[in-house]
């Protein structure tokens, strides 16, 4: 018997139901890290500092449901707005299937373990610290260079 071809294989991004959707996010954290862009070339810049509502251990968002009236400006992707969010990590399973690549061994849909995504050290897990406690003046201070 043929194994049943995968939804993120066989479905556009614009035909995926919101639970699948929601599932191509690998948990990498990386969208809840204050990003800076630079006003004259508007490259972007990561930061370590994450989201206050960001569990560091778990990489997942706290309040996730009113993540929108706690944090207006959150990251909200949608395949009509994927697009407008080129500054996606390569890694990124939205990102990868929207630039027709096929989702990497570690992301949990592959794997079956949402584990992976932090074994594989894809994941900001342990490696950030929350922007509550650094004053917005030093923030250009936390650029990284390790995301990719």
């Amino acid at each position: 018997m043929i194994a049943a071809i995968p939804f993120w294989q066989r479905k556009r991004l614009d035909e995926m139901t919101r639970q699948e959707w929601e599932s191509l996010c690998d948990g990498c954290g990386k969208c809840c890290l204050v990003k800076l862009e630079d006003e004259d070339t508007s490259e972007v810049y990561y930061t370590e500092l994450a989201c206050r509502y960001m569990d560091q251990d778990s990489c997942t968002c706290t309040v996730y449901d009113t993540r929108l009236a706690k944090v207006p400006e959150c990251t909200v992707l949608t395949p009509d707005t994927i697009a407008d969010f080129h500054w996606l990590p390569f890694t990124c399973a939205y990102r990868t299937l929207a630039e027709s690549r096929p989702l990497a061994d570690w992301h949990p849909l592959r794997s079956g373990d949402p584990n992976t995504v932090h074994e594989a050290g894809v994941s900001v897990a342990n490696r950030v610290v929350s922007e509550a406690e650094v004053p917005p003046d030093d923030w250009q201070e936390h650029i990284i260079h390790w995301i990719v």
